[in-house]
């Protein structure tokens, strides 16, 4: 049931953004009276899954959730219609239009994808404020894992700046250093700016970035698991464990460390009760456990929520729908960057839906798709023929030099623009299929 929540989610987040996107071509291309000859939500090679016309139009919904499409009659495009363009030009058709006209119906899914990610980030700021970790709180720095000190950061860190831009949400911190190049932090009372190895990134990238950087935490026992050595020693909720077997300990990130070196240990905790320093006798699993929960003061202390007015949420929304756009082309710079590997990590329908979570969650469901639409727009106004970018090239260098170029040099360049979507389909459903033969 959970699996097929989240498949529902891509399917309704994918139909909802295709939709719009080919609006964007449709409904300007109707405007300059441009033939409609078919409207899709998603690809339909050899077959469709549903299909109507209505009018001079074919609607339908194909079988492949790669995308979608609108065929304009006159266009040279994916469809390699060749016996049309063989033809004179016709009044209704795209190669008819004027250049402006013709760029305005190219662009106009770009252009929607855009708009519909700054529309859902305005409500969503309106509806839930802006949320976030604020850095400057961070008061102890971060604890980090074995991927974290890779990539060079150390426990006790205070990050300051990525790429000499000053970092103020520690929520965001992540992806800043997965897309940055150098880091600058607060390291024993000095700044220190270091590069970040693409090592590092890769370790980060297969981890899916869990647990490489968390704020770090004095250790205050939150609550204790029944039956467990914590339990078992006395230990109660609110204690603060300050020593291991006579080794001052202050962070949650040391404790961890030192209690490694005992399994099926006795060891003597110092803990801070009401206010009195006492010695508690424990012993450890097999694993070094004792089978408690910290606490997440700093965290909880560091949360922020600042309420939005619709007009300071106009600005926010864009702002955050430009940053996105940011992160989606360093997240791109990644991808080809061979020594990250992050091409590995491609994800394609087949295994995307994991990202939804297994319940009905709008606000992540939003945020995602707000996120994807940015994607969608990032990815094709990319200057590759047979994208909207690659399209646009041509409409432009047209206009510059004032000579449209021959429909043969269209053609070999769509032919181009298949091949190399379709290595990339190729690329996507690979990863996909040894993801999940590999588990």
């Amino acid at each position: 049931m959970e699996i097929l929540i989240q498949i529902t989610q891509l399917i309704l987040c994918l139909s909802f953004l295709v939709i719009l996107h080919e609006l964007g071509h449709f409904l300007p291309a109707k405007y300059f009276k441009t033939r409609i000859e078919k409207f899709y939500l998603f690809f339909n090679p050899w077959f469709s899954l549903v299909k109507k016309k209505i009018g001079e139009t074919e609607y339908g919904i194909g079988w492949l959730p790669m995308g979608g499409y609108v065929k304009i009659a006159g266009m040279i495009d994916e469809s390699m219609d060749k016996e049309q363009l063989k033809q004179e030009p016709q009044p209704w058709e795209y190669r008819s239009k004027p250049a402006w006209q013709r760029l305005i119906i190219i662009m106009g899914g770009v252009i929607v994808n855009f708009f519909l990610a700054w529309i859902i980030y305005i409500c969503l700021f309106l509806n839930h404020g802006d949320n976030f970790i604020d850095n400057s709180k961070i008061t102890h720095g971060v604890a980090v894992d074995s991927v974290g000190k890779i990539l060079g950061l150390r426990n006790g860190d205070k990050i300051l700046k990525v790429d000499g831009k000053t970092q103020t949400k520690f929520d965001q911190l992540p992806l800043e250093i997965l897309f940055g190049d150098n880091i600058t932090v607060e390291r024993e009372g000095k700044e220190v700016t270091f590069d970040l190895t693409d090592e590092g990134k890769r370790d980060v990238i297969k981890r899916a970035g869990k647990n490489f950087l968390a704020a770090r935490e004095e250790i205050i026992i939150d609550s204790i698991v029944p039956g467990r050595p914590a339990d078992l020693a006395g230990l109660k909720k609110g204690d603060k464990i300050i020593g291991l077997d006579g080794i001052h300990l202050e962070y949650f990130d040391e404790f961890a460390s030192v209690i490694q070196l005992h399994r099926n240990d006795s060891i003597d905790l110092k803990v801070i009760r009401n206010n009195e320093t006492i010695t508690i006798k424990a012993l450890t699993t097999e694993d070094s456990k004792l089978g408690f929960l910290n606490q997440f003061h700093t965290l909880q202390d560091a949360y922020v929520t600042k309420e939005l007015s619709f007009l300071e949420a106009i600005p926010a929304g864009f702002n955050k729908t430009i940053s996105t756009l940011t992160g989606q082309i360093k997240q791109f710079k990644i991808i080809f960057n061979t020594k990250t590997e992050a091409y590995k990590q491609v994800s394609g329908p087949l295994r995307m839906f994991k990202i939804f979570k297994p319940e009905w969650d709008w606000t992540f469901f939003w945020s995602f798709t707000a996120m994807f639409s940015v994607w969608l727009a990032f990815l094709n106004i990319l200057p590759i023929p047979g994208l909207d970018g690659g399209h646009a090239v041509f409409i432009l260098i047209e206009m510059i030099t004032r000579k449209k170029p021959t429909e043969k040099t269209l053609e070999v360049a769509q032919t181009i623009g298949v091949v190399i979507l379709l290595t990339l389909m190729a690329l996507v459903f690979g990863n996909d299929i040894w993801h999940l033969v590999t588990g």
